[in-house]
């Protein structure tokens, strides 16, 4: 891949972002952990997403994080599972504050993802790493990554790099 950029996301438990870009064309690693910003030193669970802007550009991927976690909820766990995009560049900050913008239309509550500049990235184990393309039976990737990857099935298939699962 040519021109690699770099973008962190978080907003539900790893293990189901890490399945969702995973399975994104134009995704050339997803690194799973914990990253923490500037504006708060705590971690909480995300990954780094690197990608290929030519195939899959920054605004796909906002846009299918929103829509794969819960954006617009700032329930009680949101310390360990915080909403946010983490950007690597000024300009992608720019970018992610304008696409939010752009793409709250498409929900009925306000979006309370945040967009912080990456700190610090701390992965996870080894025995948690590819946890869905390891455990796709264990009944917490069916209950939870599974109903993600039938979204992006039906409303991103074009994107994805396998099409029948």
């Amino acid at each position: 891949m040519s021109d690699i950029k770099k973008i962190g996301l978080g907003g539900g438990c790893h293990w189901c972002t890490e399945a969702v870009f995973q399975s994104l064309k134009g995704i050339a690693n997803v690194e799973q952990g914990h990253i923490s910003s500037d504006e708060s030193m705590h971690f909480s669970e995300a990954v780094i997403v690197s990608y290929d802007p030519k195939i899959i550009p920054l605004k796909h991927l906002i846009e299918i994080h929103l829509h794969t976690h819960k954006s617009t909820v700032n329930h009680s766990f949101r310390n360990k599972y915080r909403s946010a995009i983490y950007y690597f560049e000024e300009i992608s900050k720019n970018q992610a504050l304008s696409f939010i913008e752009e793409l709250q239309r498409e929900f009925d509550d306000s979006i309370i993802t945040k967009v912080l500049p990456f700190q610090e990235f701390q992965p996870s184990r080894e025995e948690l790493l590819n946890y869905y393309q390891k455990n796709p039976e264990k009944p917490f990737c069916k209950k939870y990554i599974h109903p993600k990857l039938e979204l992006l099935k039906s409303k991103y298939s074009k994107m994805m790099k396998y099409n029948s699962n």
